[in-house]
């Protein structure tokens, strides 16, 4: 499936050319990872869903944040909120713009550790599942309002070859759903 554009990518590298920490939040599925790669491209990529990644920013933080020279896109930071008040030190030393950019799926994990320690560092952006217009722009926007729902909105789900719409179903099915 082809990248389709994001309104948000525009403001996310207008924060970018301000902030030394952007944080983007969203649901999971809604497209954070492909959009800040993107949008960012000369940043390093990591995701601390890696295992090995995360261990090395629990053991060494400091270490695991100078190998990131230029910057770096921390995919699912909440995963590791030591990293928080390292990266604090780091880019009031620096004063770079766009140095680091985090994502997160789980907003107030997340938002606990930026609002401690990288209050007044960070721009928040919240990426929402794709908007009407996105998918309309791309030529991807059918008749059907509950095909548009279930199946276009999230842009991993649009790539499947299973129909999103039977996996939305069964989830809302699902006890406690």
């Amino acid at each position: 499936m082809s990248y389709i554009p994001r309104n948000a990518e525009s403001r996310l590298q207008h924060f970018a050319d301000g902030y030394p920490v952007v944080v983007v939040t969203g649901p999971r599925q809604s497209g954070k990872s492909t959009l800040v790669r993107r949008a960012i491209p000369e940043n390093s990529y990591v995701s601390l869903e890696d295992l090995d990644q995360r261990e090395s920013a629990e053991t060494d933080p400091r270490g695991f944040l100078n190998q990131f020279r230029g910057g770096a896109i921390l995919d699912e930071a909440q995963r590791c909120p030591a990293l928080f008040s390292y990266l604090q030190t780091r880019v009031d030393k620096r004063q770079q713009p766009g140095e680091f950019i985090l994502t997160g799926s789980q907003r107030f994990g997340l938002l606990t550790g930026i609002t401690q320690s990288l209050a007044d560092r960070a721009a928040l952006l919240t990426l929402l599942p794709m908007t009407y217009d996105e998918l309309q722009h791309a030529g991807k926007v059918g008749r059907n309002l509950d095909k548009i729902l279930f199946d276009d909105a999230f842009p991993h789900l649009r790539s499947r070859t299973q129909t999103p719409s039977l996996v939305w179903k069964l989830c809302t099915h699902l006890p406690g759903a």
